[in-house]
């Protein structure tokens, strides 16, 4: 049988694919912009045929109908990373957060440690040799796919097949939905000054030929929007967005100094406007892998020049970093920003750096704060930290005592709360 009959011969409706899920089976679905919403919406169809239905998956920027409270007896969610659309039940205790790097949650599916039942994964349309492609997210989809026991795809023309190691072929799927439908795209943001002030500030430390990691959102969008005069830039990181193509199209990010996969754009998944999925479709000079080796330590450090650029909720004065909650509120995840600061603090010539606004809530709260607060996790722990950026600075901590840490944060918090700060540390006696 060629590929095109098997193809045909594994093509059912989305009510029909779910079937294979079973009450107590584990569920991954795919992530990013690529989250199969066919199959989504036809399994929640099934709730009152479905008990205790695990269902797995990293940030999704899609609808995610079975954490509502009237699914509570068919679905139970558990977050690998905690987006926006399941924040409110993983904080209300109907859904489940597994704190885990996001260059380890591969290995979690291959090793058996989360064993999957069934994977819901959306792909391009096959080639004329029969793969389809992981189009926007390919880090822990496609190694989902490859462990999953029973592999259902949504086919959509309208998934960008994309290049590197993001391909898997009809033979391995077992069910196959056509669903076209497009992508979703990620909203227009806003940069305040503030915003733009720290995009300048790291902007000016990044130096030409630097391989970057950042991900999307006002600081990453502000620090691309400063590097229009660089030269020869690369990147490598798990996430990106339309900041990066324009860049690419200003000739400003080449590649050509990058110390492996020179001349490319390596990542996890990629999130961003029409045009950005238009323009990475087919386009050789980006390369989607998985998580565990975009996000390996070992091999981020291999890049000279690595800059990574990540953000935080607080920071306290000793240099802790919370990023993935607030207090005893879970908020994200871990992420990739502990893989990325280590991988680019062993870089030759690498620079780590956290960014975070110096307030909260109009300036009435301060991020750098005496103690972090009760509950919150240490994303990436004071051993670790090196630089340190607000709109009033940049504060050099590593290999820094406690006073001079102190001193150099208080000197990047905001001016209304600097007094506050200094009393707390004598306090403490760090000071």
């Amino acid at each position: 049988m060629n590929w095109a009959h098997m193809y045909r011969s594994k093509v059912t409706t989305p009510e029909k694919a779910v079937e294979v899920v079973q009450s107590g089976h584990r569920v991954y679905i795919g992530g990013g912009a690529g989250a199969p919403q066919a199959l989504i919406n036809a399994l929640v169809e099934r709730a009152n045929d479905l008990r205790d239905v695990e269902i797995v998956h990293v940030l999704h920027f899609g609808d995610a109908p079975y954490v509502k409270p009237e699914y509570a007896q068919s679905f139970r969610h558990n977050a690998l990373f905690i987006g926006h659309n399941v924040r409110q039940a993983v904080n209300e205790g109907r859904a489940d957060f597994t704190p885990i790097f996001l260059s380890e949650i591969p290995g979690l599916f291959r090793n058996g440690r989360l064993p999957l039942d069934v994977a819901f994964i959306q792909v391009s349309p096959p080639d004329e040799h029969g793969f389809c492609s992981f189009g926007v997210e390919v880090g822990c989809t496609k190694p989902a796919a490859e462990a999953a026991r029973v592999v259902v795809a949504q086919v959509n023309r309208h998934m960008p097949r994309t290049h590197g190691d993001s391909f898997i072929h009809i033979r391995n799927l077992d069910i196959i939905v056509e669903a076209d439908a497009p992508l979703p795209e990620a909203p227009l943001g806003g940069m305040s000054d503030v915003h733009k002030r720290i995009g300048e500030i790291i902007a000016e430390m990044i130096p030409d030929g630097a391989t970057l990691q950042l991900g999307i959102g006002s600081i990453p969008d502000a620090v691309l929007n400063n590097l229009y005069s660089h030269r020869d830039l690369g990147i490598h990181t798990e996430l990106f967005s339309d900041g990066v193509m324009h860049l690419i199209e200003a000739g400003v990010i080449t590649g050509a100094k990058k110390t492996i996969h020179r001349g490319k754009v390596v990542a996890g998944f990629f999130f961003g406007s029409q045009a950005l999925y238009d323009f990475v479709a087919d386009n050789p000079i980006f390369e989607l892998h998985p998580t565990d080796y975009v996000n390996d330590p070992f091999v981020i450090a291999q890049h000279e020049k690595m800059v990574s650029i990540n953000s935080a909720i607080e920071v306290d004065l000793t240099g802790q970093v919370a990023a993935d909650s607030i207090g005893t509120r879970f908020y994200s995840g871990v992420g990739g920003q502990l893989d990325f600061v280590r991988g680019a603090a062993r870089s030759k010539g690498g620079m780590p750096i956290i960014a975070l606004p110096a307030t909260a809530k109009n300036g009435t709260i301060s991020r750098i704060v005496p103690m972090l607060k009760p509950g919150a996790g240490v994303t990436t722990t004071r051993n670790d930290v090196h630089y340190v950026v607000t709109e009033y600075g940049v504060a050099d901590l590593y290999g820094k005592p406690i006073r001079e840490r102190v001193k150099a944060l208080i000197n990047i918090a905001a001016p209304q709360f600097r007094e506050e700060l200094e009393r707390k540390a004598r306090e403490f006696c760090y000071l």
